[in-house]
């Protein structure tokens, strides 16, 4: 569990969290100088008999509000600190709003430096304050304890109500996808690279292979380190330390990602469903510009809205165009601020982490996991949707979306590919309408091939696989060697076909060892194409296919093999010459009909010339 701060500068969150952990978060130079938080800090918190939860301590001064940004991040818990001598301030209310567009549901206010206030009216006043600052809020009705880490009154109030919440929250699922966005790297000697973060999700084990994004980089973790500690593995909702072999701390810096899963990419469009935040003075105007924060990555986003600009409490679907790649989940929270003035002024939901098409259009808020599903392989069209990018795509498990899909009632596996049933049915057809359309154009061609159903049904390899098996499987098609064809499919010559056949029968059985060629026989019938019927009457056993234009006719081929294996002597090699006296034909023939008998393992050339085949 990850317990996050929030609060105005000089609240004392700082001072809090050293007096519950004994950590000194404030560990830069620069802070101990100037006596503000300017980094994120870290500390372990023990909870009485509970386990170790972490705490994330943030700056409180406006300037680092990205800073802020990025340990608000997965936490779990927030804890809202709140001066009792100075009440609710400016960026009491901007860390509230900030919890809330993050998902934060759960926390605890503090009141801290309660020993500087003497009036008990103010006190009540205070009390009033935060009781309207929190009203509407998720955090409303969330305990208020009074502290002071000079006099220690509260302290050990606020360890035990912050023990009572944290016991309460589920933990998080260690059956998930790996993630960790990465909020500091530096070097150890002896270690190399190590980087720091809060495990989002998934769990994972020491010289486990993971991916660092933007780049891309493999790298493997050779161990980890929590609270201080060496770990064998690491579970979601933990803060980490993690050596990276594989990758330069110049690589590698905060907004980075690590994750396990190969689904995860990098992504420039995103499609969210954004929310602005009630009183925003100037409305979101389409195709504006703003800074994006996820995780611990900050990037420049044109927000794409359709229907006009966003009025500050209104809540719409967009398209998302960033200026640098971001890897992200459905599911996941994000901030929007303007930079002129410096403001945050929304959030949202990341409805699609990686859209098909740069354009693709934005998605109304508020669709469930089905309705995005059936969206998703509605824009796979023929090629599907990739089933190892639901977890990502759909931002939940893997047994969760498998439930998602077997939900939707109409979205079928293929192959590891999900498409729309009405899709796959259509593919069927298709490809039996391509077949008897094959039959209509090439009445004497009994078999059409693989290739061409594929390049006249311009689906994707998966679905005309698919489709071809299932109108084999209904009875509409078989397939055999020579390709596909309709079941019943017999020839049907027309009495002019029939003639042909006839004559191209007694023209090779004529023609003897020195039939005509293809082109021959077709400039002797000009309008006549005769390799449907030859194939045909090769089929039949009439014909034999010597070489690609010449065909003998088979009781020809059968004489000629008769006398190579009776006038042949086995083992002995015979040349050219003694073949062509020995079958009676020219060298024009000889060749193509030796190549021939070779193939057939009939003879076998050889260096000295051609033997009997075995």
């Amino acid at each position: 569990m990850i317990i996050g701060t929030a609060g105005h500068i000089d609240h004392g969150k700082t001072s809090l969290v050293r007096a519950l952990t004994g950590v000194d978060t404030d560990r830069l130079p620069e802070e101990k100088r100037r006596g503000i938080t300017i980094e994120l800090g870290f500390a372990p918190l023990a909870l009485d008999h509970a386990a170790t939860v972490g705490i994330v301590d943030v700056p409180g001064h406006e300037a680092f509000i990205r800073t802020m940004l990025a340990g608000a991040t997965g936490v779990d818990l927030g804890l809202l600190v709140i001066a009792a001598d100075e009440g609710v301030m400016p960026q009491t209310r901007e860390h509230l709003a900030i919890l809330t567009l993050l998902g934060v549901t759960n926390g605890v206010v503090a009141l801290t430096k309660r020993d500087l206030v003497q009036d008990d009216d103010w006190m009540a006043l205070v009390h009033d304050d935060v009781a309207t600052l929190l009203r509407g809020s998720p955090l409303e009705g969330a305990p208020v304890v009074e502290t002071s880490v000079t006099s220690g009154d509260g302290v050990e109030m606020l360890r035990s109500v912050l023990r009572e919440r944290v016991l309460a929250i589920p933990e998080r699922a260690r059956d998930d996808l790996f993630r960790m966005p990465i909020d500091r790297a530096f070097t150890v000697k002896g270690t190399g690279t190590v980087v720091t973060g809060t495990v989002w999700s998934g769990s994972v084990a020491a010289e486990t292979h993971l991916r660092l994004f933007p780049l891309d980089q493999p790298v493997r973790a050779r161990g980890f380190e929590s609270h201080g500690a060496q770990r064998s593995t690491i579970a979601p909702g933990h803060r980490a330390a993690i050596a990276l072999a594989g990758v330069d701390l110049a690589d590698v810096a905060r907004g980075a990602m690590l994750v396990e899963d190969a689904a995860w990419v990098a992504t420039r469009v995103l499609r969210a469903d954004v929310a602005l935040l009630p009183g925003v003075e100037r409305p979101l105007r389409p195709r504006e510009w703003v800074r994006l924060h996820l995780g611990t990555s900050d990037v420049g986003a044109r927000v794409v809205a359709l229907g006009g600009a966003l009025e500050g409490g209104e809540r719409r679907g967009v398209r998302l165009v960033l200026d640098a790649p971001m890897v992200a989940r459905a599911g996941d929270r994000f901030v929007i601020r303007r930079t002129s003035p410096p403001a945050t002024i929304g959030g949202g939901v990341i409805l699609d982490p990686s859209p098909p098409r740069r354009r693709a259009r934005p998605w109304p808020p508020g669709l469930s996991a089905v309705e995005r599903l059936r969206l998703l392989v509605d824009e796979s069209g023929s090629e599907g949707l990739a089933e190892q990018t639901l977890c990502v795509r759909l931002g939940l498990r893997a047994i969760d979306c498998a439930q998602t899909v077997d939900a939707s009632g109409d979205v079928v596996r293929v192959a590891r590919r999900l498409f729309r049933r009405a899709t796959v049915e259509a593919g069927v057809r298709r490809v039996e309408e391509a077949v008897a359309s094959y039959h209509r154009e090439h009445p004497l061609e009994e078999w059409a091939s693989v290739s061409y159903i594929r390049a006249t049904v311009p689906i994707g390899d998966v679905l005309s696989q698919e489709s071809l098996h299932r109108a084999v499987a209904n009875g509409v098609l078989e397939q055999g060697a020579g390709g596909v064809r309709r079941v019943g499919w017999s020839l049907n010559l027309s009495p002019t076909a029939q003639a042909f056949r006839a004559w191209l029968v007694e023209r090779l059985a004529l023609s003897g060892n020195e039939p005509p060629s293809v082109s021959e026989l077709r400039g002797e019938r000009e309008l006549n194409d005769p390799v449907p019927l030859l194939r045909i009457l090769e089929r039949e056993g009439l014909v034999v296919q010597v070489e690609p234009e010449r065909y003998y006719a088979f009781d020809v081929v059968t004489e000629l093999v008769r006398r190579l294996r009776f006038g042949m002597i086995g083992g002995r090699p015979y040349s050219p010459g003694e073949l062509r006296e020995l079958l009676g034909t020219s060298r024009k023939y000889l060749i193509p009909f030796l190549e021939y008998c070779d193939r057939q393992r009939i003879t076998e050339r050889g260096i000295s010339g051609r033997v009997l085949g075995q």
